[in-house]
């Protein structure tokens, strides 16, 4: 069966290799003709837009009768109607590898197609004892071909999909932390202050007419005034905290530590600081583990621990409680992953059932716009 489907795709190789030669030749001689115009380099971008279309069809019967499994490049970018976006998103198309790489493949692919049908449709009769042999050697050769020209170019290109991934994870991570800032403030801090501006507004009415009464709320708009700004400070905590920017990790690990409702033990080895960025995202990814040890573990003690190996920031937070915690447990496990991934950081969990759980993150000492 394997040795009909190698056939079979050779065979197809002529009808293929037609309809490619004469898609690149006439794309790239109507491009090349009107790039003097407007129109030309747009349509050329958009052929090479056609091109990958014809590679993903020939990775697919690759696929189906070769049996050569290849990841799928890299996307094209789409264009924009933000200003000058065209002119960037035309040269980026224009530049495309993997597009190039495509029509070079059409373009070589038809004498190489007219030789393989030969072969074959010759073979079938009369070198029908050996033609197994023949077909895989030819297959092999295909095979080659597509992995070389139509596969994701190196690992660069991957490490473009990367990032387009983790530029996604972190747009998504501002968006929801901007909604979360935005609903505490409206709801804690705001509510609060509209409420002491009323107070103070009917204590000023009363203040001649009832001074005992105007200082009772007085005084209660004094408590709600603290309470605001308490609301206030826990807000800008959770924005960055104060201690973080002044003092460090290890400062801002160990006021962490001190409100988990768990005793917790914090180990810091960091003979300098590692970037604001990195630090940042260390202390966040550390608040939420405690958070979830105070609320989901049953622990009674718990520990982290930062240290520096090489040019890797580790942390490790353990808790002796019930165990359990997994991505999908709903505790933000899966954002907290998400967050390292977008940075090159790594997330690990081990948490048996009944217990310990051990949460190992590691985050690249300095982040990449200081690299």
């Amino acid at each position: 069966m394997h040795t009909w489907k190698e056939i079979a795709h050779l065979l197809v190789n002529l009808p293929t290799s037609i309809v490619g030669f004469v898609y690149v030749v006439a794309s790239l001689s109507i491009g090349v003709a009107l790039s003097v115009t407007v129109v030309g380099l747009p349509l050329l971008a958009l052929a090479l837009f056609g091109a990958r279309l014809i590679g993903k069809f020939e990775r697919g019967r690759a696929r189906l009768l070769l049996g050569v499994r290849i990841d799928e490049p890299s996307p094209m970018p789409a264009p924009s109607k933000r200003s000058g976006s065209f002119l960037t998103w035309l040269w980026s198309s224009l530049k495309d590898p993997v597009g190039w790489r495509t029509m070079l493949y059409g373009f070589i692919r038809l004498p190489w197609g007219i030789a393989t049908f030969t072969i074959m449709a010759f073979g079938v009769f009369l070198l029908w004892p050996v033609l197994p042999f023949i077909a895989r050697a030819l297959a092999n050769a295909d095979r080659a071909m597509v992995r070389g020209l139509l596969s994701r170019s190196d690992e660069l290109e991957r490490r473009i999909a990367e990032l387009e991934s983790d530029r996604g994870v972190v747009v998504d991570t501002a968006a929801a932390d901007l909604r979360r800032i935005e609903r505490d403030l409206h709801d804690g801090a705001q509510a609060r202050l509209v409420a002491l501006a009323m107070g103070l507004g009917l204590a000023k009415e009363k203040l001649l007419e009832d001074p005992d009464t105007a200082a009772a709320m007085v005084d209660e708009a004094h408590g709600e005034v603290k309470l605001a700004l308490q609301e206030l400070r826990d807000l800008a905590r959770g924005i960055h905290p104060a201690v973080l920017t002044d003092r460090g990790l290890d400062a801002a690990l160990s006021s962490v530590a001190s409100r988990c409702t768990v005793p917790v033990k914090v180990t810091a080895d960091l003979p300098e600081r590692p970037a604001a960025a990195i630090e940042g995202i260390a202390y966040f990814t550390v608040s939420e583990l405690l958070q979830n040890v105070s609320k989901h573990s049953g622990a009674r003690t718990a520990s982290v621990e930062v240290w520096r190996s090489d040019q890797r920031l580790l942390i490790q937070v353990w808790d002796d409680g019930h165990g359990g915690a997994s991505l999908d447990g709903g505790t933000g496990m899966a954002g907290l992953a998400d967050r390292l991934g977008a940075v090159d950081g790594l997330f690990v969990i081990d948490s048996p059932t009944g217990g310990p759980t051990t949460i190992t993150a590691e985050l690249p000492w300095r982040d990449r716009a200081e690299a």
